[in-house]
């Protein structure tokens, strides 16, 4: 169980932050955040942050078998 919360949140952060980073760079309106330098920056940290977390979902998943 421990690794599939690890990739749905692994999931989640890389899309958030995605997201938020095409927002900080003004590509979608509509949002408080767009145009806003400071969600180019947390964006792809998020993103990091989301892929270090689907990579550990992966290990425990295969260490499970």
């Amino acid at each position: 169980m421990r690794g599939w919360f690890r990739l749905t949140v692994g999931l989640l952060a890389v899309v958030l932050g995605a997201l938020w980073t095409v927002q900080g760079l003004g590509y979608v309106d509509g949002s408080v955040m767009t145009g806003e330098r400071i969600w180019a920056v947390i964006g792809p940290v998020l993103v990091l942050i989301g892929l270090l977390a689907l990579w550990y979902g992966m290990r425990a998943r295969r260490k499970r078998g």
